[in-house]
């Protein structure tokens, strides 16, 4: 048994464009300054609330709420209107398909809702390769170890077998709270030095590196 727990934006999809595009829109929705880009871009991994609070620490709880439900209703007539655009990264689909022919189980382990990863995963034709699926909408935010440990008991796997792979601490930290073994990639949204920091055992630089990587991490 070998189970390797993915998170999706920033690893295995570039949705930064569309999540960006989506708080900038809510915030303005509620009446409220858009937040900087680059802060955005880091709370990419939380679940909505929690990186809504993140963004702004100051807003009240009705605040928000609000802010919250307009990126979630934004998002979701973007998806509707044809309009997202959340392309695999290069080698993603090759590379889930590969390990998946080789033995390994997939799942993942994501701050999206429940239907914003089904309808990504099947757009892009790889959901029938995961054996789990984890969402903020069914667990508490990052880096609580509730998604993965649920990952771990849907594929029957301990957590000596597997291996979380993401790009920001935290699904690092979530890893180490799991007490799995964790890889990032350095394709997404936090700083490699930083993954490191939270408990990576390594940072795929590329794709082909992060094959390399997993059959290490659980050598």
């Amino acid at each position: 048994m070998r189970l390797a727990v993915f998170d999706c934006d920033g690893t295995l999809v570039d949705g930064q464009a569309d999540v960006c595009w989506a708080m900038e829109r809510a915030f303005g929705r509620a009446g409220l300054p858009a937040p900087d880009v680059s802060a955005v871009r880091r709370a990419v991994g939380l679940s909505l609330p929690q990186a809504v609070r993140a963004l702004a620490p100051e807003l009240s709880e009705d605040q928000n709420s609000a802010v919250t439900e307009f990126y979630r209703s934004s998002f979701r007539a973007r998806r509707e209107e044809g309009l997202l655009d959340e392309p695999l990264y290069d080698g993603i689909a090759e590379l889930l398909t590969g390990l998946h022919d080789a033995g390994w189980h997939l799942a993942v382990a994501t701050g999206k809702s429940d239907r914003g990863l089904a309808a990504c995963l099947k757009t892009h034709g790889i959901a029938d390769l995961f054996v789990s699926l984890q969402t903020a909408d069914r667990h508490p935010s990052k880096p609580h170890p509730a998604m993965l440990e649920a990952a771990l008991f849907e594929a029957g796997a301990g957590a000596h077998q597997a291996v979380m792979i993401g790009d920001t601490s935290f699904d690092m930290l979530m890893a180490r709270n799991a007490g799995v073994r964790a890889v990032g990639v350095a394709w997404g949204y936090h700083a490699p030095s930083e993954l490191i920091a939270s408990g990576a055992l390594s940072v795929a630089e590329s794709v082909s590196a992060l094959a390399q990587a997993l059959e290490e991490a659980l050598a």
